[in-house]
């Protein structure tokens, strides 16, 4: 699944930015992102919401434990890889039919987010259980949230085009040809909300997220690291990263 944004929905991180201008590499911009997976996905299905966002999926190689699915309901799009343990009982939660999946039971907890403020985002997330990652518009606030599960079973990648659109998706490869070293795996156990404009870990969200340098021999530019307990430190010594405990 693949998700663009231009800058007037999403600021590119100022991490990415700096990843990329370390290990200058080539980039291309968003539409030809946008072309390229489509030319490497014959059945996908693409979309043009609004003039600043696109989505796109396919069901092609998709596990049968996590099945990718699209849906829109009143300006709400969401893209959804991965399966819920729990769906039966948030689907009586939010008042949904026995047929509802995963995507549509997504759409309806966001609106809960949105109109029932204050909603903490990290109780929407937390109450989510399986594998998962998912990515949300909101065409009428002109809102992303996105987030993936607290063990990371179901990829995500995040990276900056060549235009400085940011791109979300669960193919490395495909962003690391479009973002160059503009690229890092989007932290498992994390959301990012236009709303707070800044990553949160759902399981603590005051625990801060650090970014750090990865070494050259990685396709990540950097390391999104959710510091815990333990002492986080990160030194860069010539060109070599050195990391002493943290969590990840």
């Amino acid at each position: 699944m693949l998700g663009v944004f231009s800058s007037s929905i999403m600021s590119p991180p100022e991490e990415l930015v700096a990843a990329g201008s370390r290990t200058p590499s080539p980039k291309i911009k968003a539409a030809a992102l946008v072309s390229r997976f489509l030319e490497t996905n014959p059945s996908a299905v693409s979309m043009q919401i609004g003039d600043h966002v696109q989505f796109a999926y396919t069901h092609h190689n998709q596990s049968p434990l996590r099945p990718r699915s699209f849906a829109a309901k009143e300006e709400i799009f969401c893209l959804f890889e991965g399966a819920l343990e729990n769906l039966a009982s948030l689907k009586q939660q939010y008042g949904l039919a026995k047929s509802a999946n995963e995507v549509l039971l997504m759409i309806e907890a966001y609106k809960a987010l949105r109109d029932r403020a204050p909603y903490p985002p990290s109780h929407v997330v937390g109450h989510l259980i399986g594998n998962f990652a998912f990515i949300v518009f909101d065409k009428s606030t002109s809102t992303l949230f996105v987030a993936t599960d607290q063990f990371g079973k179901v990829p995500l990648y995040w990276g900056i085009t060549a235009d400085g659109h940011v791109a979300f998706a669960n193919d490395a490869e495909l962003l690391k040809g479009a973002c160059g070293k503009s690229l890092a795996s989007f932290p498992q156990g994390c959301f990012y909300s236009t709303t707070f404009g800044e990553l949160r870990c759902y399981e603590n969200p005051k625990n801060k997220i650090t970014a750090v340098p990865a070494s050259d021999e990685e396709i990540w530019g950097a390391k999104f690291m959710v510091e815990g307990p333990a002492v986080f430190a990160a030194t860069k010594v010539g060109e070599k990263i050195v990391l002493s405990s943290y969590n990840s």
